[in-house]
């Protein structure tokens, strides 16, 4: 005869188990996304093709008859492979994020599911928007300035490495940086600020976004006003967003005067 000790297990043994197994089922399913753009990648245009396309920033500001070079035996074939995996991943990652949404939203009361898809949709639009400003406007202001100050004698032919390395950096970096509007709205949305607080930390956070841009990016002024200035402009945005937010997403038990104070714009 089962103890009461035993039932208690016996009914929540289940429940755990099947949370696991839709834990193996959405990580399937989202490496199964991450795999089938990786293999179209690699049909076209190819691992060359699209380390090709990354470099055209720095390859049109190289001198006539320069070009990237390889120090390592295996580099050439490996720096494009993980190019087309990271590329495969950024293809991917609207399924990604959807199969997280999907086993959290259980979960969720309904007012909190109203946040979590926004926010998982911005979030991942502000990041693209925030790499594809990297790609098509910061790089080629940052060459430009490196190879104005490059002496006559050298011979610049950067290291295909070296140059990814630098390529995720600033590409992690601006698109973290454009996610500015999200953490502004998380951290509204949970209470942790209020929105006259956003608004007094305005100051702040100008000086913030001009340090952290000398930190991340080269020492000239455009790339850092590349950076510092679209973030003092997100964070504007998230002040606008955070209050809308609030509001959108109150709890239907929640103090309306309460809410009112925390979301008012």
């Amino acid at each position: 005869m089962s103890s009461p000790q035993d039932d208690e297990l016996a009914g929540t043994e289940q429940p755990f188990v099947s949370h696991l197994m839709e834990l193996r089922d959405r990580l399937i399913r989202a490496l199964g996304a991450v795999g089938v753009a990786f293999a179209l990648l690699c049909l076209y245009p190819g691992p060359a093709g699209l380390f090709d396309l990354l470099a055209v920033p720095l390859v049109s500001h190289l001198p006539q008859g320069s070009s990237m070079i390889a120090t390592n035996v295996l580099s050439p074939f490996l720096v494009p492979l993980k190019i087309t995996l990271l590329a495969a991943f950024l293809v991917a990652l609207p399924v990604v994020l959807y199969q997280v949404w999907a086993f959290v939203a259980p979960g969720l009361y309904s007012h909190e599911k109203r946040l979590v898809m926004p926010l998982v949709v911005s979030s991942t639009l502000l990041f693209f928007l925030g790499v594809a400003f990297c790609y098509f406007f910061v790089f080629g202001k940052v060459f430009t300035f490196i190879q104005s100050f490059s002496p006559k004698s050298i011979t610049a032919a950067p290291d295909i490495e070296a140059y990814l390395g630098f390529v995720m950096n600033m590409f992690i970096a601006f698109g973290a940086a454009f996610e500015v509007p999200v953490v502004v709205v998380v951290l509204a949305r949970m209470g942790m600020v209020t929105i006259p607080q956003l608004k007094q930390f305005r100051g702040y956070f100008i000086v913030l976004a001009f340090v952290i841009a000398a930190v991340i990016t080269p020492p000239d002024i455009v790339s850092q006003l590349a950076l510092a200035v679209p973030m003092c402009l997100l964070y504007e945005v998230g002040i606008w967003a955070a209050g809308a937010f609030v509001r959108y997403t109150r709890s239907p038990d929640a103090d309306p005067a309460e809410e009112s104070s925390n979301g008012s714009t």
